[in-house]
């Protein structure tokens, strides 16, 4: 199985596949396209493609690293050829696009992979191919604290470290810094035999936010792993609207249906499935980028 990896533009996905000869990803030129013009129609933006491509060799632009070798997932569901792009390649493209709006994908282009974000999905990608997840104990807070500290070290001085300041995010207070370890034992040791059980401890945790950045990155891999290990399920990320999830989560800390309701519909019974754990990645990663 090829590794794949989705990235979002203004809420639009770049797909790309890993070459594992040539060490470099190769980014389905459709999805530019559809980022680039935020076009909707999968076939509109495959047909600008096409006419773009022309355009472009006939101006004497030739993106010699166009591709058919890789697969992506057609609006048929089905895997088909497609042409892709390696970096340098996107690159030209955006730097010769007909008019200015590809400057603003450009420069996400350019400095996503170098961001933190960028850096700690690769590791997270990095936690999951490596087998490290297998060696650490479900629902325990040393568990959240090996995952946060292998995807932020190196990026945050404080990775794995529990905070000792008390936080705020868009106007929610979370537990304040006094109480913080206190609180943690409690959730540590909830109940998490039943899918109810397990969504309360989640939310528990989030309430709790035990790190100073990156709880919900580290939290959501730290959920999987529950499911895994007791119900012998996982969460298929791909299924919960970016919006959706944020606001089920913000009123979770009163009301936590809406969030259960939102992980039922999308469990899944492949958990050694390596591309729903890569694909779990991407879209933690979108649900944390600002809108």
């Amino acid at each position: 199985m090829s590794k794949k990896s989705i990235r979002f533009f203004n809420d639009r996905e770049v797909r790309a596949v890993w070459d594992e000869e040539n060490s470099k990803w190769w980014f389905s030129a459709t999805d530019i396209v559809r980022a680039i013009n935020d076009e909707e129609d999968y076939v509109k933006a495959g047909n600008y493609w096409r006419w773009l491509k022309k355009k472009l060799n006939t101006d004497g632009i030739q993106l010699v690293s166009v591709t058919h070798d890789f697969k992506f997932q057609a609006p048929d569901g089905k895997q088909r050829f497609a042409d892709a792009l390696d970096s340098d390649c996107v690159q030209t493209l955006a730097e010769n696009y007909p008019n200015n709006r590809a400057r603003s994908f450009l420069h996400w282009f350019t400095y996503s992979d170098n961001s933190i974000d960028g850096q700690s999905k690769k590791k997270a990608y990095t936690l999951i191919e490596s087998g490290l997840l297998d060696s650490m104990k479900p629902g325990t807070v040393e568990c959240l604290k090996q995952i946060h500290a292998y995807i932020f070290g190196g990026l945050y001085d404080f990775a794995g470290q529990i905070r000792k300041k008390t936080i705020w995010k868009d106007g929610t207070l979370f537990c304040r810094a006094e109480y913080l370890m206190q609180n943690l034992r409690i959730i540590e040791n909830m109940p998490e035999s039943t899918f109810d059980e397990i969504v309360s401890k989640y939310v528990e945790m989030n309430v709790a936010h035990p790190f100073m950045e990156g709880n919900g990155r580290s939290t959501r891999i730290w959920l999987d792993l529950i499911f895994k290990a007791r119900l012998k399920l996982c969460v298929d990320w791909s299924k919960i609207d970016k919006k959706a999830y944020l606001a089920a989560m913000r009123r979770s800390t009163t009301d936590a249906r809406a969030i259960k309701s939102l992980l039922q519909g999308a469990m899944t019974d492949k958990i050694d499935d390596r591309e729903m754990f890569m694909k779990g990645i991407d879209y933690s990663y979108y649900y944390e980028q600002s809108e």
